[in-house]
């Protein structure tokens, strides 16, 4: 039986490599404070699937957030990614829906639908944002996401992208005014879809998962236009 001593470690190990992972609430309220000096002209939002035909917390709170930067005039646009991947609907283009549906103007929406993994969401939002003709990109995203995604942005992507993570207390105080649309996804659903798990095994994943299975040539040659 391990003693006091090693279990406190232990424990302290755990909260160390935890903390580690996303950023607290004083480093995403300076980032914030950052953000507010400058205006972006487009932000990327990582997709999340939908959870029985509806959105989840995690993806209620990340098209909130959105919202509230582009409100706060943080964002000019926002570009949501993410494609069908462990359901049949692009997850960007089912969180273009819910923010259409919460009240973000259409005309400054926009969708990236390649992507499968979080490292994809933000490399080919950026390729695609670039192409659009938008010179300052951001990330906008959930804590632990934003600090998992950081070094490969500054790595893999650009040393100018922004990283705004949301603030647990600024969405908490946003709730009153919360809503949970009803909408109808039925033509976004992708025909003759496999989930990712079926298609790919656990070591591929893993590699996406590592930014390690990224076309490079994304968006090169694809005409892209702001056009709706």
């Amino acid at each position: 039986m391990p003693n006091k001593l090693t279990v406190a470690m232990a424990s302290a190990t755990m909260l160390l490599f935890f903390s580690s992972c996303y950023f607290n609430s004083r480093k995403a309220a300076g980032l914030l404070k950052d953000a507010e000096k400058k205006t972006y002209d487009i932000i990327v939002v990582p997709g999340v699937p939908l959870v029985n035909g509806q959105w989840s917390d995690v993806m209620k709170a990340r098209v909130y957030w959105s919202k509230y930067l582009f409100d706060k005039g943080i964002a000019r646009n926002i570009m949501y990614s993410g494609s069908s991947v462990y359901t049949p609907y692009k997850e960007g283009e089912v969180m273009a829906m819910y923010a259409k549906a919460i009240g973000i103007p259409a005309e400054h929406i926009f969708t990236e639908t390649k992507a499968e993994h979080s490292t994809e969401n933000i490399y080919y939002s950026y390729k695609k944002a670039k192409k659009l003709g938008f010179n300052t990109v951001a990330l906008a995203s959930d804590p632990f996401q934003s600090k998992l995604l950081k070094s490969f942005i500054k790595r893999k992507v650009s040393r100018e992208v922004g990283i705004i993570p949301f603030i647990a207390d600024t969405l908490r105080a946003m709730q009153p005014t919360m809503t949970d649309p009803v909408l109808d996804f039925s033509a976004l659903k992708v025909e003759n879809f496999t989930a990712l798990p079926e298609r790919e095994g656990f070591w591929k994943r893993f590699r996406g998962t590592r930014g390690h299975n990224i076309d490079k040539n994304a968006y090169s040659d694809t005409p892209v236009s702001r056009e709706k």
